[in-house]
This record gives structure tokens, sequence and C-alpha cells, in this order.
């Protein structure tokens, strides 16, 4: 089978010739030992790298957006991943002034809408914040959602909206899965405050919020199936290892129905839905796994299980459930534990995808990612 093939037979339920793999993510530094080389990959890291690459200039940027394309592809690659991430976090709007080696200041509009990118090189994290912090109001959420319903009106997706990924697709989709995002559904989690009481006093703006995200991946998608996308990665994070940040009830009114547009629009071009989240979602499972069609960022730590979740579920597509946490911070038995675990639930069950299921953090031993790529490529 091509990779490609065997995504397909997971999706459908059939059998494969071996296991298929996809990494949710890394850091730059775990891609860099791979490669060889810095690798322009990662979270926080790509962000304070776009600034500083706008902020020298159209050419160092360019340079940027080629490195980080030909980062992201190679390292798929050289991993044999059956699905391909093609790219990593963004920042794109040129700051207006530099601060300090790390700290960048975008002064746009209004003080109020000032923002502040600082980056942290250790945890290659940033922190984009605004100038002046402050509690939203009502009033100004409404105002923004206003503003959002009439740009709605003319929302195309366009060829630039995800350049990446449709590069990867010309170059590679005849083989492989590319990843495409382009329809996350959720209640914004920065801005959690004003959006978890506007639940209970305001659920008007709520549902207007998640109306429009819900419209611009619908038309994404109707866009995207254009360049031969099937699969459609999206999600929110609205979980700890608790369990739901609001209520399974307020899920069900407020994001199910979102979700089921969305999967709806998916279904008339033959193509799926993912949804991710870390963190224990077993009180919203039947909700949410009935309206989608896969699920990745499978978090072994928070309790969602493999088999538990297959036997519960049988239609639902399932990628990853390697803690990162283990290949961080445990030893090679435990990881390879892990992989075993994932391996044998797949061989025997089905539709599943093995991998890491988030992000491969700065720090992890070079030694522990090198045991993990060596256990799946024995046990595959």
């Amino acid at each position: 089978m091509t990779p490609r093939e065997r995504v397909l037979a997971a999706f459908e339920k059939r059998p494969t010739d071996r296991i298929p793999v996809h990494h949710i993510g890394f850091s730059s530094q775990v891609a860099s030992a791979i490669l060889g080389r810095e690798a322009y990959v990662g979270g926080g890291i790509q962000q304070w790298r776009e600034a500083e690459a706008l902020w020298r200039g159209e050419d160092a940027h360019r340079e940027f957006l080629e490195r980080s394309f030909r980062d992201a592809i190679d390292l798929a690659l050289t991993l044999d991943e059956d699905v391909v991430r093609a790219s990593y976090w963004r920042h794109p709007l040129k700051p207006t002034q530099r601060i300090d080696e790390n700290t960048f200041l975008y002064a746009y509009g209004k003080e109020e809408d000032w923002l502040v990118l600082r980056y942290d090189p250790p945890s290659e994290q940033c922190n984009i914040f605004r100038y002046k912090p402050k509690k939203l109001s009502f009033e100004e959420v409404e105002r923004g959602l206003e503003e959002r319903e009439r740009a709605l009106a003319d929302y195309a997706p366009r060829e630039d909206d995800f350049a990446f990924e449709i590069r990867a697709q010309k170059l590679l989709g005849h083989e492989r899965v590319v990843r495409v995002g382009g329809v996350g559904i959720g209640i914004p989690i920065r801005e959690a405050e004003v959006w978890f009481e506007a639940m209970v006093l305001r659920p008007d703006l709520v549902e207007r919020h998640l109306d429009v995200q819900a419209e611009i991946a619908v038309r994404n998608v109707e866009f995207l199936v254009r360049f031969g996308f099937r699969y459609f990665f999206g999600g929110g994070d609205f979980a700890s290892n608790d369990g739901p940040m609001y209520s399974p009830q307020l899920f069900r009114k407020f994001v199910v129905p979102r979700l089921m547009k969305v999967t709806e629009a998916c279904h008339r071009y033959g193509t799926y839905h993912l949804f991710a989240s870390d963190g224990n979602l077993w009180p919203v499972a039947d909700d949410l796994f009935g309206a989608v069609d896969g699920y990745y960022e499978i978090d072994r730590r928070a309790g969602m299980d493999l088999g538990k979740l297959r036997r519960r579920f049988p239609h639902l597509t399932l990628l990853g459930n390697v803690s990162s946490h283990t290949v961080h911070l445990g030893t090679k038995e435990e990881i390879f534990e892990e992989v075993a675990s994932c391996m044998e639930e797949a061989e025997r069950s089905g539709g599943i995808i093995v991998g890491v299921s988030n992000y491969l953090v700065p720090g992890t031993p070079v030694e522990n990612v090198m045991a993990l790529l060596e256990y799946i490529d024995k046990l595959r």
C-alpha cells in the first residue's frame, strides 16, 4: 500500500499492510536532532522566527517561509509518516517595534488593540498578549462579532491562506495524505472568562461566534476539496486531565451543532472531519464522537484509551496515543510499552493511526526520541 491508501483503509476500517503512522507535532529542538540541522518547525519559536524575519525585511521573510516548508516536509519524509504536516505555527503580522531580542510590539489601530509578542527560548513558546490587558465587556465582544459577520459576507478562501498545504498536496498528495486545517470550532480559551460568562448571560454571542466559525469552515472545505484534500484536521482545546472546562450540557448546546454542520459539509464531498483536544473528553464523548469522523491528540495520561474508544465508537478513526510526556520523561522501557500497546490495539481492532499524540517538547532526550522511532519502525 502507499501511505495514502493505508490512511484511507484506516478510515474505512479495512486491513492495512502495516500500521499507519503520524506524529502530531515536533519542537524545533527535537526536529533539529532528527534532521541534523536547525529545523524551522515548532510552536512559539516559529511565531518568533516569523516576527524576526518580517522585521528584517521581505527577503528574510521569503527565506523563513521556504525553510519552514522544506523542513516540515523533510521531517515527515525522514520519518516515513503516512500523514504529512506541512505547516506549523505562524504569526504573519509585521511588528512595528522591536523591544528586545525576544519581544516585539504590534502597534496597529487603537492602543487597546496593540499586541506584544514575547518569546521564551528554553520552552520555545510565545506569549502574544494585549499591550494593555483588560477583560473584554459583552459590548466589545458584540462589536467584534459584528465586524466578523460583515466580513463573512465577502469571505472566500484563497490559495495563499493554505499555501504550504496546497504546495505539499501538489508535491506529495499522489502518495501521502497532507494534513489541512481551516475547520476549527471552539470557545476562545485565551479570553475564556468573558466567553464562559456569555454562555450563561449572553448565549446569543456564543451562538453567533460559533456560527461564524462554522460557516468559514464549510467554505474552506468547499474550496480545499478542489485540490484533493480528504482529511480536515480541526478541533479546539477545551479540557484538562479532570475533564472539560465547561459542562457537557453547554458543549451539546453550543458546539455539537456546529461540528455536525462541518461534518455534513465534509461528507457531501466524500471527505472526513477530525477533532483534536487534549484532556479527558469522556464526559462529552458520546456527543463529540457522534459528530465527527476522527479524533487526534488522544491524551493517554487523561484517561483516553484506544481500546475503550474503539469499542465504544466503532466508526471513529483514532490518531496517536503515545504520550509525549512519556517520551520526554520516561524510560526506554516505558516508551516501548506505550508504543507496543498502541500497535497491538491497531493490529487487533483497526481504524487506528499510531504516533505521538501531541508535541515532542524541547528537552526531550535524543536517545528517547530515537528509541521511539526505532520501536515504531520495528513493530509496524
